[in-house]
């Protein structure tokens, strides 16, 4: 089984508590790297702590979650060789792995249900690399 790194806000807590049982229970590697409450915290710190594991150990997958997405989605993107892809239907979640080879998966806890976004995390983690030229050579452009 992949190993996922794990990791919300304050607003992701609740979603972030849900899909990391879930995956546990799937046979999922799962490394919960915060927050551990409600408590009010700043995305951009749980969004550097996933930088900082990928960067180790670049097999793993990360998931970040907040209230939108769109915080951690600012927020991971600004590192070298990673590509987090803001997931909103189970289609564009697969696209994302299959040519982007995004190894981030960025979830809204408001936007969507738990029931929508555990849809849309199963189709990124089930998704496979298509590993084409034309998308390894669009990858090498953004990083």
């Amino acid at each position: 089984m992949q190993n996922l790194i794990i990791g919300s806000d304050h607003a992701g807590f609740s979603l972030k508590e849900f899909l990391k049982n879930y995956l546990m229970d799937k046979g999922y590697n799962v490394n919960d790297i915060g927050t551990f409450s409600n408590d009010s915290c700043d995305y951009p710190d749980i969004a550097n702590k996933l930088a900082e594991n990928l960067n180790e150990n670049p097999n793993q997958i990360g998931i970040l979650i907040c209230g939108t997405g769109l915080g951690m989605s600012m927020a991971i993107n600004r590192y070298k060789n990673i590509r987090g892809a803001l997931l909103y239907s189970p289609e564009e979640a697969k696209l994302a792995k299959e040519h982007n080879n995004a190894n981030v998966a960025i979830l809204g806890a408001k936007a969507f249900s738990n029931k929508e976004n555990l849809d849309f995390l199963n189709a990124f983690l089930t998704a496979q690399f298509s590993n084409e030229e034309r998308h390894l050579r669009r990858i090498a452009k953004i990083s």
